[in-house]
C-alpha cells in the first residue's frame, strides 16, 4: 500500500509541473496521460484499501 502512495503522489507531482503550461501541446500531451496513469492507481488504492 505504501508503493501505491508513493507512486501517487509521484504522479501528482508530474501533473503539477506540467499542469501550468496550457499553451504547449507537449505538456498537455504529459498531464493526460498521467492522469490516466492516476486513475489506474486510484482503482489498486481502493482494491487495497478495502482489504
Amino acid at each position: 500500500m505504501e508503493e501505491i502512495i508513493k507512486n501517487i503522489k509521484a504522479q501528482i507531482a508530474d501533473i503539477e509541473a506540467d499542469i501550468d503550461k496550457t499553451g504547449n501541446k507537449a505538456a498537455m500531451a504529459r498531464v493526460r496521460k498521467a492522469t490516466l496513469a492516476l486513475e489506474k492507481l486510484g482503482k489498486e488504492f481502493r482494491k487495497v484499501s478495502v482489504k
